[in-house]
């Protein structure tokens, strides 16, 4: 069974039509578990109500994640943000992906969605540059079997940049199958923190994770430039 694992937090205004869209997958016998990060809106009522386990963990997409991969049932897991959305034969994809035994994770190409011209290429530069360096993001849907996630200890629980902490574990492992279906993910904050801005904001945050920078003070300039979201 695949169980998607969803971290969330006061994402109630388009909480309920993402999750609708996972409804097939339910039907076709995925789990969908929902970790709620401390909401201060409906997003736990609303995710009641599609989801088949709901639980509640400390902020931080990486205790959220790992909570949820421990409560779920499945064998393999995929990790979705609440903002994302799921190409239709998303399960088929991961389960035909992971069979050949090449491949212990991976991740989905990117697609954002909203009115900048921009979006095309900078989702364009995102997939290749996850397929050139086997990082991938968590916008990319990351997923793998539950043996890895366990050898992996799971996502480091640090503040930011625990997707690429996590990639650079299982590398030691695989590479990532890099499937070029692509998710929709939202680009409403790119929208409103300016793209270019978001972009060098981004890079500088990485390269300051590869230099050694502490994880917890990249959240907090992460933070106050985006006006605490």
């Amino acid at each position: 069974m695949l169980s998607i694992v969803i971290p969330a937090l006061d994402e109630a205004q388009h909480l309920a039509e993402r999750l609708a869209s996972l409804a097939p997958f339910r039907a076709r016998g995925c789990e969908i578990v929902l970790v709620d990060g401390g909401s201060r809106d409906a997003t736990v009522e609303i995710a009641r109500d599609h989801c088949d386990r709901v639980l509640r963990a400390p902020a931080g997409r990486a205790s959220q994640m790992n909570a949820g991969a421990h409560a779920a049932r499945g064998e393999t897991l995929l990790f979705l943000h609440a903002d994302t959305v799921l190409p239709d034969a998303a399960d088929r994809l991961v389960t035909d992906a992971l069979a050949t035994g090449r491949h212990v994770w991976g991740r989905f190409d990117v697609r954002i969605a909203g009115r900048s011209r921009w979006f095309v290429v900078i989702a364009a530069m995102m997939n290749a540059r996850s397929r050139l360096t086997g990082v991938a993001t968590g916008d990319q849907a990351i997923f793998c079997t539950r043996e890895a996630f366990r050898r992996a200890g799971g996502y480091p629980d640090i503040a930011l940049m625990e997707d690429v902490a996590f990639s650079k574990r299982m590398r030691g492992f695989s590479r990532p199958a890099c499937l070029p279906a692509r998710v929709r993910t939202s680009g409403r904050r790119w929208e409103r923190d300016g793209v270019w801005h978001t972009i060098l904001l981004m890079w500088r945050l990485r390269l300051a994770y590869f230099l050694g920078v502490d994880p917890g003070a990249l959240a907090r300039q992460y933070r106050s430039h985006r006006g605490g979201d």
